[in-house]
């Protein structure tokens, strides 16, 4: 018979049990680099060598930068870290960057993120999947990114700075200040919903425009979802037996339905539009040719490949590029000189072209160039890269196995604030870009992007966008801080991407 107390016993005895397993199991994968001769910074149980997500204030990005620069200055080339239980890979080095993201990238393919394609196919974008399949997929979608294509799209981005000019008279007529991160964050929904699904968002007069509102809710960090992203990265295997997903059901849903509704309008109208939904339609069904770069290998795009790749097209174009002009005008409303400098090129260009915004125009801002270079330098939208080797790798000079399945990270944020390449790197100064110090320099130096086959496949759209929207505001006014603006800025703890915290307030004086 039981009781009270045998029962307790039990109880007691099973979970001190459990304590000893997880413990000698966190013990033993922590002991991972020490035995494979590998330098590492000593962990911590649970979390490794991460910070406790319910304590912490600092975004994730930040964290492996301190870490970085903890190598840095133990002068390891390379060295290894833990997410909690979990071995993960640092190159320091340059040249052991490069090996991971070009040289040796058949060892490198795939990043590592969790995606479930059978429960939330919008889930399995470029940026998630791997191997064949990725290759497949990329060799697919980067002809429509040639400066034929985005030429093409060029117009609907200056169709969309009327909207933008329109906000930003309104605050200065109004003497208002200017929350400048959510009047970009408007403007880059706009292009975007435009150029990625040919849809006119309104975000700017439409308080609940869906677009806007889905954007916001990818992107809004909290703790439970970086809890989460925890678990998909250290468990994936779990993750999908139980059926989890990356991307809420309505948000997956509210893609999925408008994505349906644009192919079906354009097919049975024979409606044809100069935009990423239409080069995507163009692949589903064939269209393209060979002599556009387009290699036929039997297959052709399915609507699920077409929702996720119109989904990220979506995330990664209206966050990064807004967040970077947010910087950018950030910066240069505290260096009036910079601004001055970069404003009188615009206007020496524009001259040249009747005053008219134009692709060939925004190519010839070589010094606008060096301030986006100096921002994304300072700011990189995404602080880190994961990689996953997919095969063992010996570390070239190294008596280091780098074995299957082991995590890699390059620390992007780490690598734009080493004193080495850029010293004073708290400074926002354009001049590192300059021709001469660009060419001084290590290539792996500046990676915004990502460098190698796995470079952002929109990077060039990307910048396209920040150029116009930025030369669009910076002909007509002058900006400054204004007193409301957080200083120095921090970043947001929980997003995945660099993004101020909080609310960014300029002030707008006509010229």
């Amino acid at each position: 018979m039981f009781t009270c107390e045998s029962v307790l016993t039990d109880l007691v005895g099973v979970v001190i049990a459990l304590a000893v397993i997880f413990i000698t199991y966190y013990k033993w994968n922590h002991s991972y680099w020490r035995r494979t001769n590998l330098p590492y910074i000593e962990p911590s149980i649970p979390f490794g060598n991460l910070p406790n997500p319910m304590k912490t204030t600092e975004t994730v990005g930040l964290t492996v930068r301190c870490l970085y620069e903890t190598m840095k200055r133990k002068k390891w080339r390379h060295g290894g870290l833990y997410f909690l239980a979990n071995p993960v890979y640092v190159p320091v080095d340059l040249e052991y960057v490069k090996n991971v993201l070009t040289k040796d990238f058949h060892h490198f393919v795939d990043r590592g993120i969790y995606y479930n394609e059978k429960v939330d196919p919008i889930g399995a974008h470029l940026f998630a999947i791997g191997g064949q399949k990725w290759r497949n997929l990329r060799m697919k979608l980067t002809p429509t990114f040639t400066s034929g294509k985005l030429k093409s799209m060029f117009q609907t981005l200056v169709d969309c700075e009327t909207n933008l000019q329109e906000k930003v008279e309104a605050e200065y007529k109004n003497k208002r200040p200017i929350d400048i991160k959510e009047v970009l964050g408007c403007y880059t929904t706009d292009i975007i919903g435009s150029c990625a699904f040919g849809l006119e968002c309104n975000t700017f007069k439409d308080d609940d425009s869906l677009f806007r509102k889905y954007g916001k809710k990818v992107f809004a960090g909290s703790t439970f979802r970086r809890l989460q992203a925890a678990f998909f990265q250290n468990s994936p295997a779990l993750a999908r037996l139980i059926g989890m997903r990356q991307v809420p059901k309505d948000i997956s849903d509210f893609f999925t339905e408008v994505v349906k509704d644009t192919v079906e309008y354009r097919e049975k109208n024979n409606y044809t539009r100069k935009d990423f939904m239409q080069l995507l339609i163009d692949l589903k069904n064939n269209k393209l040719a060979e002599e556009e770069g387009y290699k036929h290998d039997g297959k052709t795009l399915t609507m699920d490949e077409i929702t996720a790749q119109s989904f990220i097209f979506f995330l990664a174009g209206f966050e990064t590029s807004s967040t970077t002009m947010t910087f950018a005008l950030y910066e240069l409303a505290k260096n009036q000189e910079i601004q001055k400098k970069v404003r009188h090129e615009m206007e020496t260009v524009l001259a040249r072209h009747d005053g008219k915004i134009t692709y060939d125009c925004v190519q010839e801002m070589k010094y606008l160039n060096q301030v986006l270079d100096e921002t994304l330098r300072k700011y990189p939208p995404v602080p880190f890269i994961t990689r996953e080797c997919v095969k063992d790798y010996k570390v070239p000079d190294q008596d280091v196995i780098i074995e299957k399945g082991t995590r890699v990270v390059v620390s992007i944020f780490g690598i734009h604030y080493d004193e080495e390449y850029y010293p004073d790197p708290e400074k926002f100064d354009p001049e590192r870009f300059n021709e001469e110090n660009s060419s001084s320099r290590h290539q792996y130096a500046h990676i915004p992007f990502g460098e190698g086959p796995r470079i952002c496949i929109g990077l060039r759209f990307g910048l396209m966008q920040s150029k116009v929207g930025l030369t669009s505001l910076l002909t007509k006014y002058n900006f400054t801080l204004n007193q409301k603006t957080k200083q120095p800025l921090t970043f947001q703890r929980h997003s995945f991407i660099l993004a101020a915290d909080g609310d960014v307030w300029l002030n707008a004086e006509k010229l």
